[in-house]
């Protein structure tokens, strides 16, 4: 990932269509999820934002899907985001399968409570 980027728009379309796919669909679910959701470029990555403030970043890479950072708090949610762990605070999600977009949305629903 060393280009650089000015929109969300430019860095999804620098990705094949399939990953467009997943990454528009992460876009949406996470727009959604966050009250007068804004978003932008951040640390080269789509950022959405809430008040000026970053609440959460994702990213394709070559094989995967990752999202920055993890709520912590919720053991449920740890329990269920434990299979996906890549360090701390990031979870990633394999290309080639399934993408679970309804725990995507929760775990971006508990970044915006955790900053209220």
């Amino acid at each position: 990932m060393t280009d650089r980027y000015a929109t969300v728009d430019e860095y999804i379309a620098s990705f094949p269509d399939d990953v467009r796919a997943v990454l528009e669909e992460v876009r949406r679910i996470a727009k959604g999820a966050v009250p007068g959701a804004g978003e932008k470029i951040s640390y080269q990555m789509p950022t959405i934002t809430r008040r000026g403030r970053n609440v959460v970043h994702f990213a394709a890479w070559k094989n995967h899907l990752s999202i920055y950072p993890v709520p912590a708090g919720d053991e449920a949610i740890a329990r269920e985001v434990a299979p996906y762990l890549s360090g701390k605070g990031t979870v990633r999600f394999q290309l080639d399968e399934p993408i679970p977009y309804d725990l995507i949305g929760r775990l971006v629903r508990l970044l915006v409570d955790a900053r209220a």
